[in-house]
């Protein structure tokens, strides 16, 4: 039982940060971080939806995994016996 709420509180730090950078590479209005990566510099407009798509489905299922991981982590804290 604690092996598997440290690999799920590995997972949920793993897909914190994977979060965090995901979503600043999204394009904002001002065009935000993912100009400094090359994201503005894209010169085929069809290539750069490509790109923005893949980044959506990227940071969707990134969040169903934290989502996840968060639940069953409240789970198993929930219905853990106390060692005495």
């Amino acid at each position: 039982m604690d092996t598997l709420l440290v690999i799920l509180q590995v997972v949920l730090a793993v897909t914190s940060v994977l979060l965090i950078l995901f979503i600043l590479l999204h394009r904002g209005k001002g065009g935000g971080l993912s100009d400094m990566f090359g994201g503005g510099v894209t010169s085929s407009a069809q290539s750069s939806g490509v790109a923005e798509k893949n980044l959506n489905r990227l940071t969707v299922w990134t969040m169903v995994i934290w989502g996840l991981a968060i639940i069953v982590i409240g789970i198993l804290t929930k219905f853990a016996t106390p060692v005495a």
